[in-house]
């Protein structure tokens, strides 16, 4: 198998993560692509009630098994498939079921921690930070939790003043300075995305 080019895509919620990893996602295919969310390795808490886990902070690097996705990625670029874990946003909580996921030319890994761990961070060929602004990240954070994940204005706005806002500022925020490149706006700039590629393609063609 020839060697595996890891892309790694982070920053904070709502900062376009999901667009530009779609974005590069539709631009490879033909190169064999698939992409990790670092969501889906969130820590597992069965022997707490739903009103407990609801208060947890997700927002914290250790709320991830970070180890496991390590050792996926790891797996992935031996050639070997690997189970991915489910995580349900509505139940907070993992789901029984897994999903397969085939080793690939081009590996997508999208979080907004994932350059906050240095062993995760060294698996990545080049590294993408989407940069956005603060009020624009918590419209569009606010819009999806409501929207698809089921919670009321007043929960996400709680959760966004007591963990994610200060998280950001703690974690995120000062892994930027890892980034090889810093993308104002994410998948809505498309003059950065479309440079962002041709970056890519020439990482891939030189391996």
């Amino acid at each position: 198998m020839k060697e595996v080019t890891v892309i790694g895509v982070a920053g904070g919620t709502g900062s376009g993560k999901s667009t530009l990893v779609q974005r590069l996602q539709d631009a490879f295919k033909g190169d064999d692509v698939v992409t990790l969310c670092h969501d889906s390795y969130y820590k597992n808490y069965p022997n707490l009630s739903y009103e407990e886990r609801t208060k947890l902070n997700y927002d914290h690097p250790q709320s991830f098994d970070t180890d496991m996705m390590v050792e996926h990625i790891k797996t992935l670029k031996d050639g070997v498939p690997i189970e991915r874990p489910v995580y349900s946003f509505v139940e907070h909580a993992r789901m029984e079921e897994t999903v397969r996921v085939m080793p690939s030319r081009v590996l997508i890994i999208d979080g907004i921690l994932i350059f906050e761990n240095r062993e995760l961070r060294e698996l990545m060929d080049m590294k993408v930070f989407v940069d956005t602004d603060a009020d624009l990240r918590l419209a569009r954070r606010l819009l999806r939790d409501v929207r698809e994940r089921g919670r009321t204005m007043e929960s996400v706005l709680e959760q966004y003043v007591t963990t994610v806002k200060p998280m950001h500022e703690e974690f995120v925020e000062p892994s930027k300075k890892y980034a090889d490149v810093i993308i104002p706006e994410g998948g809505f700039n498309s003059v950065a995305v479309s440079m962002l590629i041709e970056s890519i393609r020439s990482l891939i063609r030189s391996r």
